[in-house]
């Protein structure tokens, strides 16, 4: 007998077999739901499994029959060899989905469905996500998805089409150049301390740059990272937050993907605003270049985060920011 041909990793080759689905394929569709796009190693470290090599073989067999996609974008990047590959659910998962009568997950990220002009950005911003949601697993705080926010938000941004945009009129922390009417995080999330008496809770809206937008513009007019940091800053400054989503703070975490842009962004943030507590950097070199295996990162939650004029803060820990 000889050896099976190799299947592409680009093209789906359709069997006909049939598939017995298990309540592990079952959690594979339902996490690729919440998070649109997840690399094979973060669906392993959701769903489980005895072998990662017999997990990712799994994958293979329900992408060739059309349960999960293989996102094409992901095969224009120059890193797509070196990392593992991106899922999303197919039309086979959604029927499943449907039939177990597990059809209504509402999405964690605020990703449009379908193809993604960004498509590394997007991809950047479920890597970080799942991976705080990941980290804390098992540990003393919880993880809070956008779902669980938007359920506990006043009646009118529950029904507004954009619930996840803040309305709102810059101010003069704005550098001058032309008003800003909304901002729309990347992510947000909570945490829940349960390690508090009474059980404490923090906010945190997610930027998630792979450094192509500027720091600072000469023009200020255009968009750039200080422009969207100095926005957040007058939202809080107004407890927009809480009037929009009804939740007590908010925190801003910025990751970028190497140590120039880091450092450019927590200077040019504390130029602009001085030392400012409820703004955090941390650096993310395995989205960046040259290419680098990505994984589920629980440093996100248990590692310190970069603040300018401040002390180092982990988001894990309940001291107040």
């Amino acid at each position: 007998m000889g050896t099976p041909k190799r299947r592409s990793r680009m093209h789906r080759t359709r069997t006909g077999r049939r598939i017995l689905l298990t309540s592990r394929d079952v959690e594979i569709f339902r996490q690729l739901s919440r998070y649109q796009f997840l690399r094979s190693n973060f669906l392993y470290a959701f769903a489980g499994g005895d072998s990662e090599t017999r997990f990712k073989e799994r994958l293979g067999n329900l992408y060739h029959e059309g349960f999960i996609d293989r996102p094409a974008r992901q095969w224009e990047l120059a890193n797509c060899r070196y990392v593992p590959t991106i899922y999303e659910l197919g039309t086979g998962g959604r029927r499943a989905l449907q039939e177990q009568g597990v059809a209504d997950i509402q999405p964690i990220t605020f990703l449009a469905q379908g193809a993604q002009r960004q498509f590394s950005h997007a991809a950047m911003i479920c890597d970080i996500l799942a991976s705080v949601e990941l980290a804390a697993r098992g540990s003393v705080v919880r993880f809070i998805p956008w779902p669980e926010i938007l359920a506990k938000a006043p009646e009118t941004t529950r029904k507004s089409e954009r619930p996840y945009e803040i309305p709102f009129t810059s101010g003069r922390s704005v550098p001058q150049g032309g008003p800003m009417s909304a901002i729309v995080p990347d992510g947000l999330f909570g945490l829940q301390y349960s390690q508090t008496n009474p059980v404490s809770y923090r906010f945190f809206a997610l930027e998630a740059d792979r450094a192509t937008m500027p720091v600072t513009r000469s023009d200020p007019s255009q968009s750039s990272i200080l422009r969207k940091i100095a926005a957040y800053h007058d939202i809080m400054r107004a407890g927009l937050h809480k009037q929009r989503w009804k939740i007590p703070n908010l925190v801003v975490l910025t990751v970028t993907t190497n140590a120039q842009n880091l450092a450019k962004m927590i200077s040019a943030t504390s130029l602009a605003l001085g030392a400012r507590s409820a703004f955090l950097f941390s650096l993310s070199e395995a989205h960046g270049w040259p290419p680098k295996t990505i994984k589920p990162n629980p440093g996100f939650l248990q590692e310190p985060w970069e603040r300018e004029g401040l002390s180092s803060l982990c988001i894990a820990e309940a001291s107040s920011i």
